[in-house]
């Protein structure tokens, strides 16, 4: 049962800013990245779509602290955790931290971000669903020690 993640991309060159560092907005899709790589890894659906049924993940909350620049050419790592696994949602926690050329890491952003279950209805109407046992089984919440600041 899986209750962390870790996603590693480059910083492309659509993404940063006239100063050459990352817009802010773009840490928001690094979270969203994460939990897509996340459930493709636990073999969820982020989203599902089948006649007359479509079901989703809309945010009900989402935010993230910066702590250092970002630029074009860095590769980071977006760690996920699952901080807490309820009857319609998911909270997350996020660490993003960017590789340095020594070979260290250094923390450039942390985030959360609340997720709800949602079915599209007959009438058109996003509704709340429950989480089935089975993806239960697939995600788990992360034990105390993951989501502890790393050390300094």
């Amino acid at each position: 049962m899986p209750y962390e993640h870790t996603s590693t991309r480059r910083i492309e060159f659509s993404e940063t800013d006239m100063a050459g560092l990352v817009h802010f907005s773009n840490f928001f899709k690094y979270m969203e990245t994460a939990e897509r790589d996340f459930f493709e890894a636990a073999g969820v659906d982020l989203i599902r779509t089948e006649p007359g049924e479509l079901v989703g993940w809309p945010r009900a909350r989402a935010e993230c602290k910066f702590s250092a620049p970002l630029r074009f050419g860095d590769t980071i790592d977006i760690h996920l955790a699952v901080k807490s696994v309820k009857d319609r949602a998911i909270d997350y926690q996020f660490r993003i931290f960017r590789r340095n050329k020594d070979g260290s890491r250094t923390q450039a952003g942390k985030g959360h971000m609340t997720t709800i279950l949602a079915k599209v209805d007959e009438s058109g109407e996003l509704q709340s669903a429950e989480l089935s046992d089975d993806l239960r089984k697939r995600i788990s919440e992360a034990p105390a020690e993951v989501l502890k600041p790393p050390a300094a």
